[in-house]
């Protein structure tokens, strides 16, 4: 905090012996970049003459001295609040929800039993070759601390097929024996020879990443239930941003400096489409677009469109709800993550994407809704119900 405040980059309110530090999206909007600042509010607005009144850019020390030459106590007042703060946010560790673990049991000795309670029920005997593949992925498992969340998987999983929930894991974790026998999965790695280190390699630090598929129109039920087992507060969905890609950026700010929608939309269709990994920028469409360039470089207006979208290209633009993320934390979310209501509904989500939420230590668990389990649920129901044939699911 001392160390913003010598940079300038926290201000005092002239009105209130407040502290106020400026803030805006994504990208640092300078002094001279006042014009694109109002731009980027009247496009989140949906208007097309907002003005923000006041001077809101980062100054340094040098600047801070000359705004508050009357009033130096706002400086000073500044740096006694930043000596204030004392806050340590810890990164890089994991932390798990409570998980209700049995009498005498640890996280790991809990999920061995689960998993040779499972061995009878997926194999009818034990062998040499199975053991030691159980404890071999036991061992990378716990020596990476992810026991508990193994524990927490199954359990949800659990609740699904116990409430008639059709459920489907996809991606590495089919390799794992370990999510086999506790019926997190249904493809034996043993007989199919997966390798379980494309799941979860010793070598690499990633947390394990286990996709549940829920049927759409029971996915909240699972939510629920984990709200109601950890705590309503503990449980909320990642929030992710919407930013400002090439074509949107220059329909938004056509319409923002109040232009007819077909000068903006012309242009924009002059502005290729990107591909997966290689994202298209208005800078990459003037190089590789001639007749985009050729407009740019003889139409005023359509200069001052693509310079000022140039200026917001990449901004955060909304915020909206991830398609499956959710974290679970060990108390309430807002401990470890800032959390907002979602704009189009009631729910709890953060204010972290799912990069930030995980890099706060908290774990991300996917909880997809897919129409294709509803539609096979439904199925399974119609065709019990016409022919008496009860489908095992």
């Amino acid at each position: 905090g001392t160390e913003l405040v010598k940079q300038g980059l926290i201000k005092f309110s002239k009105e209130y012996d407040l502290p106020i530090v400026a803030t805006w999206d994504s990208h640092y909007l300078h002094k001279d970049d006042s014009e694109a600042h109002n731009t980027l509010l009247a496009i989140n607005t949906n208007s097309t003459s907002f003005r923000f009144n006041g001077d809101y850019h980062f100054i340094d020390p040098e600047g801070a001295l000359e705004y508050f030459k009357d009033i130096p106590e706002a400086l000073s007042n500044t740096l006694k609040v930043a000596d204030m703060v004392d806050i340590e946010i810890e990164l890089g560790s994991w932390v798990f929800p409570k998980f209700g673990l049995e009498d005498g049991h640890t996280a790991e000795s809990q999920l061995k039993k689960y998993v040779y309670e499972g061995i009878p029920r997926r194999y009818g005997q034990e062998n040499a070759e199975i053991i030691q593949r159980i404890e071999y992925e036991l061992e990378i498992i716990k020596n990476k601390g992810f026991s508990i969340y193994m524990l927490i998987v199954g359990d949800l999983i659990r609740f699904a097929n116990e409430n008639g929930i059709l459920t489907n894991i996809r991606g590495s974790v089919a390799g794992s024996i370990t999510t086999y026998l506790l019926g997190i999965t249904n493809v034996d790695p043993f007989r199919f020879k997966l390798p379980f280190e494309r799941f979860l390699n010793p070598e690499r630090p990633s947390a394990p990443d286990i996709d549940m598929d829920f049927a759409d129109n029971r996915r909240d039920e699972v939510i629920e239930y984990a709200k109601r087992k950890y705590g309503e507060r503990a449980v909320a969905q990642i929030g992710t941003f919407g930013t400002m890609q090439a074509r949107g950026a220059v329909r938004d700010v056509a319409r923002a400096l109040n232009y007819p929608y077909d000068v903006g939309d012309k242009i924009s269709k002059l502005i290729p489409l990107g591909k997966q990994g290689f994202p298209m920028t208005i800078n990459i469409a003037l190089e590789v677009e001639p007749d985009l360039k050729k407009m740019y470089e003889t139409d005023k207006v359509v200069e001052e469109i693509i310079n000022m979208a140039k200026k917001i290209e990449g901004c955060a633009r909304h915020i909206s709800v991830h398609a499956a993320g959710v974290v679970i934390s060990p108390t309430s979310v807002d401990d470890y993550a800032p959390v907002q209501f979602d704009p189009k509904g009631g729910k709890i989500i953060t204010q972290y994407d799912m990069h930030a939420v995980e890099a706060a230590g908290l774990i991300k668990f996917d909880f997809l809704g897919l129409r294709n389990l509803a539609i096979l649920g439904d199925s399974v129901k119609l065709v019990e119900k016409i022919k008496g044939i009860k489908i095992n699911t």
